[in-house]
């Protein structure tokens, strides 16, 4: 009798820490997130040889890592990188094939939670991104150089609740890039506002 009275305060207490545990998992202040994402260049340019510049969309996997100050604010971290078809229309010689550029946006996103204990969680985030363009090819040019610079950016997103730990997350960005581009040693430049609008689907985890 005083052996199973022993086993079952074992199995009490065992229960109680795992949903500490549990529970201390869920308040965890870090997630992460992985999403598959549509980059989608909203671009403006101003040449030299006239015309415009042209840039193509493109679908990468992206990964974030959050951590939550409390329940409601939290800062983002970004990291994705992306190539891009780049061209140029209606300049003095013609339409151009400029080859292509992967870009490497790091962004600091500052975010508010509206409903943090709900199953549906929508947020919001603003911040700055750096950008970093690497691996130019100059299509039908000697050479094409771009700047990297600092931006702005600004979210919005919603993730839904799985279990206590996993959700689905949807989440829009617009991000504000501007480089100068050197096309053959400067023969040529460009002032060009890329501007993508990002549009993600993936999955959250607390942990």
């Amino acid at each position: 009798m005083r052996t199973k009275s022993i086993l079952k305060l074992f199995t009490c207490v065992a229960a109680l820490q795992l949903g500490a545990i549990t529970a201390e998992a869920a308040d965890s202040p870090w997630l992460i997130r992985a999403r598959v994402i549509d980059v989608v260049p909203d671009e403006s340019s101003t040449v030299s040889i006239g015309g415009e510049i042209t840039a193509g969309k493109s679908i990468v996997p992206e990964i974030d890592i959050s951590y939550f100050w409390n329940d409601y604010f939290a800062t983002e971290l970004i990291l994705a990188t992306s190539k891009h078809s780049i061209g140029a229309t209606g300049t003095s010689l013609g339409d151009l094939d400029l080859g292509h550029v992967w870009a490497l946006p790091p962004t600091l996103l500052a975010q508010y939670h509206f409903n943090p204990y709900g199953q549906i969680r929508p947020y919001i985030g603003a911040g700055i991104n750096y950008t970093i363009f690497y691996n130019e090819d100059p299509g039908d040019m000697t050479a094409l150089e771009y700047k990297n610079g600092f931006g702005y950016a600004f979210q919005a997103g919603v993730d839904i609740g799985i279990n206590d730990n996993w959700a689905f997350n949807l989440d829009t960005k617009k991000l504000y890039l501007n480089t100068d581009a050197s096309i053959n040693g400067g023969v040529a430049t460009a002032d060009v506002d890329l501007n993508p609008w990002i549009f993600g689907a993936g999955f959250a985890y607390r942990f």
